[in-house]
């Protein structure tokens, strides 16, 4: 059996911009994925009590970028 889910509501412009994103960079099967995803990755930031220098930051950038995340 999964995990149990609870809903989460977005404005429908923040769903449909994400469905966009999704379909014409792929990586993710769904918009509830993607979203799990990007709290699950921000949270973990947050909890590790560590920065990143400017450059950790870019070359997580450039990695995302060459993904197409961004």
């Amino acid at each position: 059996m999964g995990e149990e889910k609870v809903p989460i509501y977005l404005k429908k412009e923040t769903y449909e911009k994400i469905k966009r994103f999704i379909e014409e960079q792929g990586g993710f099967s769904s918009v509830e994925e993607f979203i799990e995803f990007v709290v699950n990755e921000v949270l973990a930031e947050e909890t590790t009590g560590t920065t990143m220098s400017k450059e950790e930051e870019e070359k997580v950038k450039e990695r995302l970028r060459a993904l197409g995340y961004i």
